[in-house]
C-alpha cells in the first residue's frame, strides 16, 4: 500500500510532535516526512521532498502560512494544503483559500477526524470545519445584503440562504464539507431519520438532486 506523504508545518513543536506521533501510530496509510517550524522552511523542504499533503499553521515566524501556501502552490500546484489553525476569522480563511489551500480546519478537531479529513482531501473533497464554513457562507451573504454597490444579479446568488432555517443551514454546511447523514446525526445529536427528512427538505428548497450539487452550490459563494 502506497502511503500518503505528509509534511507538518507549525512553530508549536510540542503540538506538531504529538500530532506526528498520533498519525504514525493510528494511520497505517500515512507517512509523516517531517516537521517544519515556519513557512520558509516548509518551502525549502518541498524542494527536496515532495509531500502529497501539507498541514499548515497560519501564524508562524519568518514566513506565515498564507505566504507559504502562495509560494508552494506556485511551484508545486499538485501539493494539497490544509490550514490547521486556532483562528476562524474570515480574513485568514479567505486569504488561505484564495492562496490555494484546499482546506481550513481548526486545531480543536479530534485526531481521528483529522485523519478522516486528510483521506477525504486526498480523494478530492474540500475540507473546511463546519463552524467556519457556516460562518463564511453567512457572512458572505450579509456582506452582499448590506453592500449598496452589490448588483441585483450578484445578490441573487445568495438568496437561497434565506430559504433555509438555522438548523437547515447547519446541515447544509456539513453536507458541503463532506459529511454523510450518519455523521451529521452524530455531530448535531439528531435522529438519523430526522436528518434524512431535513436533507430532503434542503434538496427541495434549493432545487438540487444530490450532495454533489450541494457542494457545487457552496463553492459558488
Amino acid at each position: 500500500m502506497e502511503k500518503l506523504k505528509i509534511l507538518l508545518v507549525d512553530d508549536q513543536i510540542l503540538f506538531a510532535e504529538s500530532l506526528k506521533t498520533f498519525l504514525v501510530n493510528y494511520a497505517e496509510d500515512i507517512e509523516v516526512l517531517g516537521i517544519s517550524p515556519n513557512g520558509k522552511e516548509a518551502c525549502d523542504f518541498v524542494q527536496n521532498k515532495k509531500p502529497d499533503i501539507i498541514l499548515m499553521d497560519v501564524h508562524m515566524p519568518v514566513m506565515d502560512g498564507v505566504e507559504a501556501v502562495k509560494n508552494i502552490k506556485a511551484n508545486f500546484p499538485e501539493i494539497k494544503i490544509i490550514m490547521l489553525s486556532t483562528y476562524d476569522e474570515d480574513e485568514y480563511v479567505r486569504s488561505a483559500l484564495l492562496s490555494g489551500a484546499s482546506g481550513y480546519l481548526l486545531k480543536d478537531i479530534s485526531p481521528t477526524e483529522l485523519i478522516i479529513s486528510i483521506r477525504a482531501l486526498n480523494a478530492g473533497t474540500l475540507q473546511i470545519s463546519p463552524s467556519i464554513a457556516q460562518k463564511l457562507i453567512q457572512n458572505t451573504y450579509v456582506e452582499a445584503e448590506n453592500n449598496p454597490q452589490t448588483s441585483n444579479m450578484d445578490f441573487k446568488k445568495f438568496e437561497w440562504l434565506n430559504t433555509l432555517t438555522k438548523r437547515e443551514r447547519e446541515i447544509f454546511t456539513l453536507i458541503a464539507t463532506g459529511h454523510d447523514n450518519e455523521e451529521i446525526a452524530e455531530k448535531l445529536d439528531l435522529a438519523l431519520q430526522t436528518v434524512r427528512n431535513q436533507v430532503s427538505t434542503i434538496y427541495s428548497k434549493l432545487g438540487v438532486k444530490d450532495r454533489f450539487e450541494i457542494i457545487r452550490l457552496a463553492n459558488s459563494v
